[in-house]
């Protein structure tokens, strides 16, 4: 084990630099050292510890004091250090203080301690030299893992899952929001129980469970069974209300479809921008916060098109890196709107050190929902912070993007050209001579249609239009004759 300088305060436009024995080129093929692929490397640049706090105003506070833990499988060092910082960022979101992180480079992770029981004790006297009080690991843990850990360890163990739960928990407002969340945590919790002493094995016969005494006491049921019994009913009643819930939403879409409004989604990153685009567009005053996951109940607000259409835009849940399953189960019916959109603007953080890695990211989640085959335009966010050289060769690798600063405006307008060009567009050609009594036939071909001439004359209002074909038909009756 190496030890590190003196850690600096975390910030997040600056990433751990690898030194010492990894100043070496990566080389993923195994020729390490024992002694180095087995070391436990701590990562600098990620302690978050309160400068200018009092010791009353601290404990009022009531952070919990972390530690973090990770484990090395494939990828560069880099990549490992970024996963860490991510990390670092989901735990200060949760409410955490980061203290130490430490990192080792494995082949797999260990089966029983997820990083081996010699350097679980090395990370027993991290803990207790720094006074943590919660170790979390970049990584989602067996339930036979979280158990060894936290034996070895004497303090509460949480992996990466857990934690993105906990921080959906925080973060969720809505009814539909509240049951998806706590439906994701019931699905997580239900095989991670486990007893505490006798307590949770004690089975309860005879007279304590209305028995008749000798001769009639039997097994009974065992109090961890009983709490899984009681989440697994939970679960089943979770699951038909947010069927009700979807019900509904469905219910919404297929209204839109009818009045014929194409829906564009906005999805990406967590803390790409989403919603900052969305009040860009629309000026819808959602919430904005530099803050992941500040989002979970989507958004829909109606936007115009700078040739007049109409359309919906929906701001949805941001996405991370290897993204619990159970949240993809829980928020399906959530997603759904991205799966059923006309359009998927896909919000970039340029400025992220790696925004290749988060494209890539949210293209798996995508591909779990079923909406892979939504039309996609890459959204390069926050161009106000890149340098040049950033944007020249992020440039390169998305040649068909659009450059764009939600902050300052930049873009906003070309972004908007280019939604109405991928926009659907209506197929049916008509001529029609709309009397000046209906003039609502005429809004709804402005906003559902493409006008391409209109002419005010004696008996009505002549118009050439594209509409699609349930407006056709409405306006069949006021064609004007060919010839």
């Amino acid at each position: 084990m190496t030890t590190a300088p003196d850690p600096v305060p975390f910030d997040e436009k600056t990433r751990p630099a690898p030194t010492g024995q990894w100043d070496e080129p990566d080389d993923t093929s195994g020729s390490y050292d024992l002694e180095a692929r087995g070391a436990l490397r701590r990562v600098n640049g990620l302690s978050t510890e309160l400068a200018d706090v009092t010791e009353v105003e601290y404990r009022q506070l009531r952070l919990e004091r972390v530690v973090l833990v990770g484990v090395w499988t494939e990828g560069t060092q880099l990549d490992a250090d970024r996963s860490l910082a991510e990390l670092a960022a989901l735990a200060e979101t949760a409410g955490s203080e980061v203290l130490e992180a430490v990192s080792q480079r494995r082949d797999r992770p260990d089966a029983a301690t997820y990083v081996g029981s010699g350097k679980a004790i090395e990370i027993r006297d991290i803990v207790a030299a720094t006074g943590a009080d919660t170790v979390i690991c970049d990584g989602e843990l067996t339930p036979g893992q979280l158990n060894q850990l936290e034996k070895v360890l004497k303090v509460k163990v949480v992996d990466r899952t857990a934690l993105i739960l906990d921080i959906f928990a925080q973060h969720a407002s809505s009814r539909e929001g509240k049951a998806q969340v706590e439906l994701a945590q019931m699905q997580y919790m239900l095989p991670r129980l486990r007893g505490w002493g006798e307590s949770l094995s004690r089975q309860a016969g005879g007279r304590v469970a209305g028995g008749g005494g000798i001769g009639t006491r039997g097994p009974g049921e065992t109090k961890i069974e009983t709490d899984r019994r009681r989440i697994r009913s939970r679960v089943s009643k979770l699951r038909r209300e947010i069927a009700g819930m979807a019900t509904a939403r469905a219910t919404q879409r297929s209204s839109r479809d009818r009045n014929a409004v194409p829906s564009v989604a906005i999805a990406g990153y967590t803390n790409a921008g989403k919603s900052s685009l969305l009040n860009a567009l629309t000026g819808a005053g959602v919430l904005v916060e530099n803050a992941l996951f500040a989002t979970l109940d989507p958004t829909v607000r109606r936007a115009e098109s700078p040739d007049g259409r109409e359309y919906t835009l929906t701001d949805t849940v941001g996405f991370v890196r290897h993204l619990p399953h159970q949240l993809v189960d829980a928020f399906r019916s959530t997603l759904e709107e991205v799966a059923a959109s006309d359009l998927l603007l896909h919000v970039v953080d340029g400025s992220d050190p790696d925004p290749l890695g988060q494209i890539d990211a949210v293209r798996v989640v995508l591909g779990e929902i079923d909406a892979a085959s939504v039309p996609e335009v890459i959204v390069v966010n926050k161009v106000d912070a890149m340098t040049e050289d950033d944007v020249l060769s992020l440039r390169q690798a998305l040649p068909g993007a659009v450059w764009i600063s939600a902050k300052t405006g930049v873009g906003i307008d070309t972004l908007r050209d280019l939604i109405a060009s991928r926009l659907p567009h209506p197929d049916v050609d008509v001529d029609v001579l709309v009397p000046y009594d209906r003039g609502d036939l005429v809004a709804r071909v402005h906003r559902d249609g493409e006008v391409l001439e209109e002419r005010h004359e004696e008996s009505g209002t002549r118009l050439t239009a594209r509409v699609d074909g349930a407006l056709a038909a409405t306006l069949e009756e006021f064609a004007v004759p060919v010839g």
